[in-house]
């Protein structure tokens, strides 16, 4: 079974437009914020990426935008991991208002397991997604 990560997020002044409603980037950053919540939820906050020197790289990302909230309005964003591969992965997202609870939008972000090879910055190499982080985010079985 698939772990699935919840991030709330409250829709602030700068994540409008103009009219009051979502800027479209703020769902991008909002998936993106979200997956790193996912990996720390499998054992893998930031830090610990940082001082193991490995890091997430985007390689794609999408969106298809169902509702706009308004300012003030409390959403999630629901996370899961729905394709699994040696190295990469996909996450994908569902932003929903709360209460009552409607759907805003659907994306998904294909990310990469990677290591520098010598400390942030420098070249960065896939490697193969540590057996705890599939274990912990519902990967099926060998």
């Amino acid at each position: 079974m698939a772990a699935t990560g919840r991030l709330r997020r409250t829709l602030e002044w700068g994540d409008c437009d103009p009219a009051g409603i979502i800027y479209y980037p703020t769902y991008y950053r909002w998936m993106d914020a979200a997956s790193w919540a996912l990996m720390a939820l499998a054992g893998w906050p930031a830090q610990r990426m940082r001082d193991e020197h490995v890091t997430l790289p985007l390689v794609s990302a999408q969106c298809d935008f169902l509702s706009s909230p308004t300012f003030g309005d409390h959403c999630e964003v629901r996370s899961h991991i729905s394709r699994w591969g040696g190295s990469s992965f996909t996450v994908s997202h569902e932003i929903v208002l709360l209460g009552p609870e409607r759907p805003l939008a659907r994306g998904s972000e294909s990310r990469v397991w990677c290591r520098y090879e010598a400390g942030p910055g420098s070249r960065l190499r896939s490697a193969r997604l540590p057996d705890d982080v599939r274990a912990a985010l519902g990967a099926p079985g060998p």
